[in-house]
């Protein structure tokens, strides 16, 4: 037996909703928890904000356009280095994605506990070598694809002196830190620097020489980068308390109407208040006042020009020299 419904006169009839109004309702839910809903991995609480993850990404942008202008210094060729990615990862992960054998440096970061890694594809030092070491990049360098030796690796020391005084640099607008190296490795696999699920930032460049190209990629340890959240909330602070010039064009617009009082002054010689008094009709005072001397634009009292004065028309003028 099918229940009755309520009759046809009841107060509520109108409100019974059909069934394709219930399955609508339910789609619509759906759609709201598919579009807020996140998904968050319990057993990687060691990744970090994205709100640091986007100040990671300008700090490094900025340590790309300095290191391009010195390493285009110290190899007298003209270099372009581009940030390519900023993203988080497992070590493995991070250690799976570089090519082997290839120039793995691990770095201290003083004074914080923790170790970061730098790599140069050998796409990028067998090159780097071959320009140190006198040669103009037309021969087979790029191509080779071995470990590298103890004096190759003692020639590039000089050059990972430069990038690393160019990455301490731009930290140093979050924290001063000092990047050490500590040892040197060839095999990613090998290198026992960090356990293998802890979280990573990797960042990957590319440095472009010439028609060469290759990739130089860090990893720094994301438990380094949350002990530092509150030099991020600060450095991300002082960001937004800059002005921008939307913001310095409306302050001009508010300001323009304002008046102000220009005084041209011929700063001579002093005269105390009884010689004042003791003027008398035909009394001549000399200025001392030579004509190469500029004469000083007071604005609201305060000295801000130099100038000399200047026929302008049948009007004297002041025509301005410098800004004081």
């Amino acid at each position: 037996m099918t229940p009755a419904g309520p009759p046809a006169d009841h107060p509520y009839m109108d409100l019974v909703l059909t069934q394709q109004e219930i399955d609508n309702a339910f789609k619509k839910d759906r759609e709201i928890s598919d579009q807020t809903a996140q998904v968050y991995d319990f057993s990687r609480t060691d990744r970090i904000a994205k709100d640091q993850l986007n100040t990671i990404h300008q700090l490094h942008e900025n340590f790309a356009r300095s290191m391009a202008l010195s390493l285009s210094g110290y190899l007298r060729s003209y270099v372009v280095v581009n940030l390519i990615s900023v993203e988080q990862l497992s070590f493995v992960e991070f250690a799976h994605s570089l090519p082997s054998p290839t120039s793995l440096i691990a770095l201290a970061m003083k004074p914080y506990d923790g170790s970061a890694v730098l790599e140069l594809n050998p796409s990028l030092v067998f090159p780097l070598l071959e320009m140190l070491l006198g040669g103009t990049l037309k021969g087979t360098a790029a191509s080779l694809n071995r470990e590298i030796t103890e004096i190759e690796q003692s020639i590039l020391d000089g050059l990972l002196r430069v990038i690393l005084h160019d990455l301490e640099a731009a930290w140093a607008t979050v924290a001063p830190m000092e990047f050490v190296i500590e040892g040197h490795e060839t095999e990613p696999q090998l290198l026992q620097i960090l356990a293998q699920n802890e979280a990573v930032v990797a960042i990957s460049i590319e440095v472009r020489i010439g028609e060469m190209s290759g990739m130089m990629n860090i990893g720094i340890p994301s438990i380094v980068v949350k002990m530092l959240r509150q030099k991020f909330d600060q450095h991300r602070t002082v960001r937004k308390a800059q002005s921008t010039d939307d913001e310095h064009a409306r302050v001009l617009r508010l300001i323009q109407a304002a008046a102000i009082h220009l005084d041209a002054r011929l700063r001579g010689p002093t005269l105390d208040l009884r010689a004042l008094l003791e003027l008398r009709k035909g009394d001549v005072l000399a200025f001392d006042y030579p004509l190469e001397r500029s004469v000083d634009l007071m604005i609201n009292g305060k000295l801000k020009y130099a100038g000399g004065i200047v026929t302008k028309g049948a009007k004297r003028a002041l025509e301005i020299h410098s800004v004081i």
